[in-house]
């Protein structure tokens, strides 16, 4: 089997120009407005609180616009993706608006060989992430070695209960998939992405891992974190099942039917022990 990294590398390198174009990543809107944050950060407010002043990582950071989001709420900001593709267009983005920002190309669990370690206040990732990384443990050890003493991690991310669900058209809510980590990869060909775009993409398979919920709280205790908070939502940022959601005003995206049968995301924060 093909290393899962250069697999996926290849899927979300032909993917980065397509999202910044793509009316879903609302660059248009950020251009426009200098106190335009995405409505992924403004979805974590509540429970983000303040970030002003603080040193921040955005692991995983994509094109950066969550990562820009958090530079224009005060926070100093350093990005990480393993996709040079997304990297340039997230260095682009920045310079454009005028933001400084640090943006790395490293894969994440060579983040602490490129970041300093334990220097910053804050590791952030973002929704539909730690989904692409194979071991659960490891990437809890990365953001140990991240974070300073009582340093925060703050995580949105889809529920691997979502993320185990079957592609059905009988509109049934069906488990068909691994919940908990597994050695090897769930493998998709999928040809399109998750936001509007005319572009065809060549590189459509990726390689991904679910992770249940007791497996990344246990892997942050064990790294040395606290669980200081968990709360499951009802809504994700993205239409996860075909033709079953509402859009709701927020752009967040909820189950039509029932939506309290489905746990569609959740958001946990954890503080490293001093």
């Amino acid at each position: 089997m093909a290393d899962y990294r250069d697999v996926n590398r290849a899927n979300w390198d032909e993917r980065a120009p397509a999202h910044v174009d793509s009316p879903g990543y609302a660059v248009d809107k950020f251009r426009a407005d200098p106190a335009y944050i995405s409505d992924v950060v403004r979805f974590d407010l509540p429970l983000l609180g303040s970030v002003a002043g603080v040193r921040g990582v955005h692991l995983q950071c994509h094109i950066g616009t969550d990562t820009i989001s958090l530079t224009r709420l005060g926070a100093h900001m350093t990005g990480l993706d393993f996709s040079g593709a997304a990297i340039a267009q997230a260095r682009s983005l920045a310079e454009e608006l005028g933001h400084e920002v640090e943006f790395v190309e490293a894969e994440l669990y060579d983040a602490t060989s490129v970041l300093p370690e334990h220097s910053f206040d804050l590791v952030f990732t973002g929704i539909g992430a730690i989904g692409w990384l194979p071991d659960i443990k490891r990437w809890a050890g990365v953001v140990a070695g991240l974070l300073a003493p009582d340093g925060r991690l703050f995580i949105r991310e889809g529920h691997p209960v979502l993320w185990s669900l079957g592609d059905r058209t009988d509109g049934l809510i069906a488990i068909e998939h691994p919940y908990f980590e597994q050695d090897e990869p769930t493998v998709w060909d999928e040809p399109g992405t998750y936001v509007e775009t005319d572009t065809e993409f060549t590189h459509t398979v990726t390689h991904e891992w679910n992770h249940g919920l007791g497996e990344i709280m246990t892997a942050l205790l064990e790294a040395g974190l606290s669980i200081t908070g968990f709360v499951e939502h009802d809504s994700v940022p993205w239409e996860a099942i075909d033709g079953q959601m509402e859009h709701l005003p927020n752009g967040e995206w909820r189950l039509r039917d029932r939506p309290h049968r489905l746990p569609h995301s959740y958001t946990l924060q954890a503080v490293k022990l001093a």
